[in-house]
């Protein structure tokens, strides 16, 4: 199928952010809020949450929702089916983030005039001009360069707390990773798989008898020139030409399939092949598929190297998303959090 952004693909994955106890998305005091924004949104001055007495408004959680789902400016807003549970995420960041600052306080934790010089400058760099942003910090912070130094220091001492407490030890080492790798082989076991590629015709729906006899002209028509290519990207350049199916745009390629997901006839194919073959005319209804092999992985364990740097990635988010559950629940212990809306 074509490999493209669908939007269903993004809201599945809003979704899972925004159902998280806490997400994992970086500070966004200094994120620029949108422009426009809907009935169902409590108003920009309106108290929406209090933690232990600050009290957080209506523009603070919309610009927490903004950061969940980016793609709101494209969409006219956050889509009504997924309201509530981005406002839920948005609203626990929110609260995290303010614990967060509080506990940088009082533990009397500073930023440098260099960082805050620095952080003041990439900030600038999100505008596209001087009057671009001045224009914001006219409308958001009343004009005083005070009130957003005040802001920029507030995203700084989140982030150097967020350092000490989670990311400088959430860091997984080898030996780890390894240990985790021997504790749970099932995890690494793969199935027999194909990688391949494919030239495929397609007669229309309802094809009549003149239709399927010219569909089968032009699949003995291709296969006469997959034959004759010798290389994958010649076989990939001819599937961008002569294929119907959605893979010609990229040039027919198909990652690992597990022999179980393949059709019968694909399948008995390929296990009769070499690595570069082309197969003859294989028939599948009334279409025709001609597929080029690419490499045959017997089903086994992947190797320790083989999943070393996905295996240590996905262990390293694993315990920084639980130290940072764990911190927020410390930080909520004895805090005193009141939502409003």
């Amino acid at each position: 199928m074509k490999h493209t952004n669908s939007i269903s693909a993004i809201l599945l994955l809003v979704c899972a952010t925004a159902g998280a106890q806490v997400a994992s998305h970086a500070p966004t005091a200094l994120s620029q809020p949108p422009v426009q924004q809907t009935a169902a949104q409590p108003a920009a001055n309106m108290p929406v949450a209090r933690v232990n007495g600050a009290v957080l408004t209506g523009a603070d959680l919309l610009r927490e929702e903004y950061a969940i789902f980016p793609y709101a400016g494209q969409h006219n807003g956050i889509p009504k089916p997924l309201e509530a549970q981005i406002r839920d995420g948005a609203m626990k960041m929110m609260i995290f983030e303010e614990l967060v600052y509080q506990e940088a306080l009082r533990r009397k934790m500073t930023i440098a005039p260099a960082q805050m010089q620095r952080a003041e400058a990439e900030f600038r760099k999100q505008f596209g001009s001087p009057d671009a942003f001045r224009a914001f910090v006219q409308g958001d912070f009343q004009g005083s360069q005070k009130l957003l130094d005040e802001k920029i220091r507030r995203s700084l001492l989140i982030d150097a707390l967020l350092k000490t407490e989670v990311e400088n030890r959430s860091t997984v080492s080898e030996a780890e990773a390894r240990a985790y790798y021997g504790k749970n082989p099932a995890r690494f076991e793969h199935p027999e798989s194909y990688t391949f590629q494919t030239i495929s015709v397609l007669p229309p729906a309802n094809a009549t008898a003149a239709q399927l006899s010219e569909g089968r002209k032009r699949a003995e028509q291709a296969l006469r020139q997959a034959k004759a290519t010798r290389s994958a990207e010649e076989f990939g350049l001819l599937a961008e030409k002569a294929s119907d199916d959605d893979y010609r745009v990229m040039m027919g390629q198909h990652k690992p399939v597990p022999v179980d997901q393949l059709p019968p006839p694909v399948a008995a194919t390929l296990r009769g092949m070499h690595v570069g073959e082309v197969s003859d005319l294989i028939q599948l209804d009334q279409a025709w598929t001609i597929v080029r092999l690419g490499a045959h992985t017997p089903a086994g364990l992947a190797t320790f190297d083989e999943v070393k740097a996905q295996l240590e990635k996905q262990l390293h988010e694993n315990k920084r998303n639980q130290l940072r559950a764990a911190l927020d629940a410390r930080l909520r212990q004895n805090a005193k959090v009141e939502e409003l809306q």
